[in-house]
């Protein structure tokens, strides 16, 4: 390995600490542009291999920032609020019944309006709601956090990670999660046995006192226009829209309804959108791109199977978790997804399985991760090191091997 191979190592630690550190967006901006920039100037990518990585990026990343500010409409509609409060409602106090929901919406959250949604506006909601009813937050903000990464296979814009996947796939939206909707039937069914074994004496406790509090109003407008959206997804991708067009034009028609009644300004939606992150993550793609360029790109081919059978798949999702927990499942799709791409769409969702539901084996694995824990210390329910890795450690292999066993058997 030569001097100029380690620049891109050392950009991408540099990044990985800055995400990792959640810093300011200034600084987060800084950081991302001073990682890209070193890396250019070794001269390791070209011109036209830059330009590549971005227009593969940029889609990806425009619809993150579109699809950020629909979830921060929701959220301050109060679409959270009411759909927690209607599951605690349906719950009758009891703990079990009230997991169930939370499972059941955190998947439906995650696959509708990305992870981000979940551990970032949902979690807080659910661990109030706990609280009002007298129950333990531990299982429904687990609940979220294995959501969150697990039921984010359904559809291309549940994760980023499928987004930048779905040019290496010969499938449509609808494609994609017709294929992926009986492997996440049985990752569901998976989680939910396994997180009920392990939090099964919070889950049988007494029910609590029933409190009758009225539930706050569903704000529709929000409702009808994620629907609409999630329709224009499947609609517009067999004639090769981009998906970021349809949640831009979601996100348009959810700001203007909003700031009409106050909930936000421009400055808020602009705000939401997180342009410094965005950046950050182009500029995390160029230093990925470059390290692809070099012996780690070779070594991580060198890993990569032959063929597609239940053992070559699983081996490709354990190689993607693996990346995924060492580099971020982010920066993990940016390097294996292209090298297993050759070998067809089954490999790539066996990957994909890696690096969504693999993500969640560790803090490292995916940022959504150490937004669920920073979320939950600002609650003042600090979650413990060693309660995480006692869920994520049973929980993830046993889900992962159910899931790759599902793929094999539909594809």
């Amino acid at each position: 390995m030569s001097p100029l191979d380690l620049v891109p190592v050392a950009a991408l630690l540099v990044l990985l600490a800055t995400a990792y550190a959640h810093p300011t967006a200034r600084v987060e901006l800084a950081a991302g542009l001073a990682a890209a920039a070193a890396v250019l100037a070794t001269g390791i990518l070209t011109g036209t291999e830059v330009e590549a990585t971005l227009r593969h990026l940029g889609p990806v990343v425009a619809f993150l920032m579109t699809i950020l500010v629909v979830a921060d409409v929701c959220a301050r509609a109060g679409l959270f609020a009411a759909a927690a409060a209607r599951v605690r409602s349906a719950s009758g106090g009891r703990p079990a019944r009230l997991f169930t929901g939370v499972f059941l919406l955190a998947a439906a959250i995650t696959a509708g309006l990305s992870l981000d949604a979940t551990v970032v506006l949902l979690t807080p909601v659910v661990v109030t709601a706990a609280v009002a009813t007298g129950t333990a937050q531990r299982p429904g903000a687990y609940a979220c956090l294995r959501m969150a990464n697990s039921a984010s296979l359904l559809l291309p814009v549940s994760n980023l990670t499928n987004l930048l996947a779905m040019p290496h796939l010969d499938l449509t939206f609808g494609g994609f999660a017709l294929v992926m909707a009986p492997v996440l039937a049985v990752v569901l069914v998976v989680e939910y046995a396994v997180l009920r074994l392990l939090f099964r004496r919070e889950l049988a406790a007494a029910p609590a006192p029933r409190r009758h509090e009225p539930a706050p109003d569903v704000p529709w407008v929000p409702v009808v226009v994620v629907t609409l959206m999630l329709v224009g997804f499947a609609v517009a991708s067999p004639l090769g829209v981009e998906p970021f067009w349809v949640s831009a034009a979601a996100a348009a028609v959810l700001v203007g309804w909003a700031a009409r009644r106050r909930l936000l300004t421009v400055h808020d939606a602009g705000h939401a959108a997180h342009p410094a992150f965005a950046v950050f993550v182009l500029c995390l793609g160029v230093v990925v791109a470059a390290l692809a360029q070099g012996p780690l790109g070779d070594r991580i081919a060198d890993l990569v199977p032959g063929g597609t059978s239940f053992g070559d798949l699983l081996a490709i999702a354990v190689l993607a978790t693996v990346l995924a927990n060492l580099l971020t499942n982010l920066s993990a799709t940016l390097l294996v997804v292209p090298l297993v791409a050759p070998l067809g769409d089954t490999a790539v969702l066996a990957a994909l399985l890696g690096l969504n539901i693999g993500s969640g084996l560790t803090y490292t694995g995916s940022l959504a991760n150490l937004l669920w824990r920073r979320g939950l210390v600002r609650l003042g329910e600090r979650p413990s090191l060693r309660e995480f890795h006692r869920v994520s450690l049973v929980t993830t292999p046993i889900t992962l091997l159910a899931a790759v066993a599902a793929l094999a058997l539909v594809t």
